[in-house]
């Protein structure tokens, strides 16, 4: 009866195969050694197209105040209030023409700056109406996608525009087992072009790679394994051909404990 089972499972394996897949990250440092590396230089995010942009004045003047960061300023508004006025808009679009439209400024080329570029750029439009003006920016829709073989992929916006692929992963619930851990994809859009870059993340050289670190509008897809992909698939001739397999298999199995009885 043990040489049956043996024999059956033996079967099983060679007409299904058997696949290995390597789940632990960074799996080649060594689980007793210290292992380091420079943290290399964090690509700074520049500014594209339909990248939402908060931007925010501070002088000494609050009537400044009021029209730099609401819009507006009417004859009968007390400038000393205007803390408790809430903002006209969420943000300033950047359009297709990589501008924005700034309050009396009118339209700014931001496209292509990072953010310390933009703010010496609305600051030196600024100094033009007001003294001394201290401008700040962020992005609003900061934002990476997460797809494939995780357990909840979505978008996501980050606030504080920095977020590595550790991280990104995850707030998807990282990845399922089915997830190839080394042979992950990035597909990132920079200064108008479109790119792809895959990782393995079971090698420690990515701490040093320039794309841990996600840009905004960063897509990140897991591929599945084979075995996932077989589970998938609904090719009925690759159904039809597991079901002949699983036939013969069993078959096979009952042909040789009839056999091994006799023998």
């Amino acid at each position: 009866m043990m040489k049956a089972h043996f024999i059956f499972f033996l079967v099983v394996w060679m007409s299904f195969g058997c696949a290995k897949r390597n789940l632990v990250y960074f799996s080649d440092v060594e689980g007793q050694s210290d292992y380091s590396v420079k943290v290399p230089e964090m690509i700074q995010p520049k500014i594209q197209k339909d990248d939402l942009l908060k931007i925010t004045v501070s002088s000494l003047s609050p009537e400044s105040n009021l029209l730099f960061n609401v819009g507006v300023l009417n004859a009968g508004t007390d400038a000393r209030s205007s803390s408790n006025v809430q903002p006209l808009n969420e943000g300033y679009l950047v359009d297709q023409h990589g501008e924005i439209n700034f309050p009396v400024l009118g339209r700014i080329r931001l496209e292509g700056m990072t953010k310390a570029e933009a703010v010496e750029a609305v600051t030196a439009r600024l100094q033009e109406y007001v003294k001394d003006p201290i401008v700040n920016i962020r992005f609003v829709n900061f934002k990476i996608t997460v797809v494939g073989e995780v357990n909840h992929p979505s978008t996501f916006t980050v606030p504080t525009e920095k977020i590595n692929i550790l991280e990104a992963l995850g707030l998807a619930g990282d990845m399922t087992m089915y997830g190839k851990r080394e042979n992950v994809l990035i597909i990132r859009e920079r200064d108008g072009v479109r790119s792809a870059k895959r990782l393995n993340l079971n090698n420690k050289d990515l701490l040093a790679s320039p794309y841990y670190y996600l840009q905004q509008n960063d897509v990140i897809y897991v591929e599945p394994d084979k075995i996932k992909a077989v589970q998938a698939s609904t090719n009925q001739r690759s159904l039809t051909l597991f079901g002949i397999a699983t036939s013969l298999a069993v078959s096979l199995m009952f042909n040789l404990r009839w056999f091994l009885a006799r023998n």
